[in-house]
């Protein structure tokens, strides 16, 4: 596995203290390979504070970080592997994809005792990649830097950006484009389409293994259940529920809800053609790959619900010896997610609307303002930031009227919430605080991200994306040198399809 190229690296304290699990189990469960080294590569971006609290060497991840970020030096303790898995896309069984440009160089251990793994993206062909050359251009790593680190600041569970650098080398699609490696941060890379893979072959020993292996990993407290493996895929469903309200609380589209997209560990992962609602639209779809709209907003819960099904299909032999009794707590447990997910919604969308008590008629006074907002083609951020701001005055009502097509149209449904918000007992300043910190002033607006990664293509100016960066890390906060990161694009900046980067 290693070369002349791959000579460990001499320190006198390994910068990464790898302390690995996954590439202890059996050997059905990956690949081992290295990264393939890189001509020149260039460190664009480290994520210090995200080093610090893993517990690395930050001055020498700093200082050597081009090499070790590119894949071309390996860290001593590293066990580089491509991980096997399976999936279904857009519908379809693939019974076996796997890391085709990926490459998990190992797991950390942070100071709360909690388990990360470190992988790099686009660092060479593995026995996954199927005819392709396992690299990722520079765009496709800005985006999910941009993405990711946005995501975390926004409080909603994902993996993260630890680095960025180019290789120095190009990439060949639909033109030439410059190369890039990523490394990405997860609780685990394991995913439902890795269930699958062994359910596909039949092979209930690993399936268990793997199970056990989770339970251990990312759910301790279920070990000792009588049903190990039905309180497993309930844990998984709670997360997911939990998980994909908080991504509709702030119009985030996933773009490809795959099960081998959908981690078990309850974090939002690989941000291809994701993106972010601007004009309110409850059937948006951005995604490229996307032809009928099979992830569109609304579509998400849904598919949630539908991939956790995937995953009850995997564990039935593990649930039950009575394939009927296996299948009917599994469906148990299925519909329990629609429930879930609709109470999380819910609370997520009083709190937007400064709701701190439950009355039934909440669900349509929500309701009334998404419809009136698609109506009138409203801005989502924009309109409840600016809701936000009524929450502690009688002004503003013509700014956040301002945010549809007709101002007119609001005067309705404002009526209707200053009715309901007086029946609860915060003060007005302390409801402000609470709309404003869960309705961000900031999101990584799609054109925005292009225009940094336009930049960064064309002239080799990674300006904006550092700005943005700075914006997205408070975007609960108000930053007046940053207002116009705040505002919809306008016509001819609109982006209309995202792509996956692959």
């Amino acid at each position: 596995m290693s070369s002349p190229l791959h000579d460990k690296v001499a320190f006198d304290a390994p910068p990464i203290p790898f302390d690995n699990s996954y590439a202890h189990l059996p050997p059905q469960f990956f690949a081992e390979q290295a990264p393939a080294p890189v001509g020149a590569p260039q460190l664009i971006k480290f994520n210090r504070a995200l080093a610090h609290d893993l517990g690395l060497d930050v001055d020498a991840l700093e200082r050597d970080g081009a090499a070790i970020f590119s894949g071309s030096k390996l860290l001593p303790g590293s066990q580089p592997i491509a991980m096997a898995y399976a999936g279904h896309q857009f519908g379809g069984f693939v019974p076996q994809l796997g890391d085709g440009r990926a490459i998990l160089l190992g797991e950390v251990v942070d100071g709360s005792g909690r388990r990360h793994d470190i992988q790099l993206k686009g660092s060479g062909p593995t026995p996954f990649s199927r005819r392709g050359d396992g690299r990722a251009a520079l765009g496709p790593v800005l985006r999910e830097y941009i993405v990711s680190e946005a995501m975390y600041a926004l409080g909603i569970p994902t993996t993260r950006a630890l680095a960025a650098v180019t290789t120095g080398e190009p990439v060949y699609r639909e033109e030439v484009l410059p190369g890039a490696v990523f490394t990405r941060v997860a609780a685990s890379h394991i995913r439902v389409g890795t269930f699958q893979y062994f359910a596909a072959r039949g092979d209930t020993d690993s399936l268990r293994i793997l199970a056990d292996y989770v339970v251990d990993r990312h759910y301790p407290e279920i070990k000792d259940r009588k049903n190990r493996y039905l309180a497993l895929l309930e844990a998984v469903a709670a997360r997911q529920a939990a998980l994909i309200a908080r991504w509709l609380h702030v119009g985030f589209i996933h773009g490809v809800m795959n099960t081998d997209n959908m981690t078990i560990s309850g974090e939002t992962i690989d941000y291809g053609p994701c993106a972010f609602v601007d004009t309110y639209h409850s059937a948006a779809v951005f995604s490229s790959i996307d032809h009928h709209g099979r992830y569109a907003y609304a579509n998400q819960p849904a598919i949630g619900q539908w991939n956790i099904a995937r995953l009850g299909e995997t564990l039935l032999s593990l649930i039950d010896p009575s394939l009927d009794a296996a299948v009917d707590l599994a469906n148990a447990v299925i519909k329990a997610y629609g429930e879930r997910f609709q109470t999380h919604w819910l609370a997520g969308m009083r709190a937007k609307l400064g709701l701190a008590t439950e009355e039934d008629d909440d669900l349509d006074l929500i309701q009334a303002l998404l419809a009136l907002m698609q109506q009138q083609q409203a801005d989502f951020t924009l309109t409840f930031r600016r809701l936000s701001d009524l929450a502690e005055s009688d002004g503003g009502e013509a700014t956040f009227a301002g945010s549809f097509k007709d101002p007119n149209s609001a005067a309705p449904w404002l009526a209707r919430w200053r009715e309901r918000i007086k029946r609860e007992s915060q003060l007005p300043n302390d409801r402000a605080r609470g709309m404003r910190g869960v309705n961000p002033a900031f999101i990584p607006r799609n054109h925005r991200i292009e225009q940094s990664i336009e930049a960064a293509l064309e002239d080799g100016d990674f300006s904006l994306f550092e700005a943005l960066l700075t914006v997205l890390a408070r975007p609960y906060e108000d930053q007046p040198a940053f207002a116009p990161y705040a505002e919809p694009p306008q016509p001819a900046e609109r982006v209309l399809q995202t792509f996956c980067g692959t």
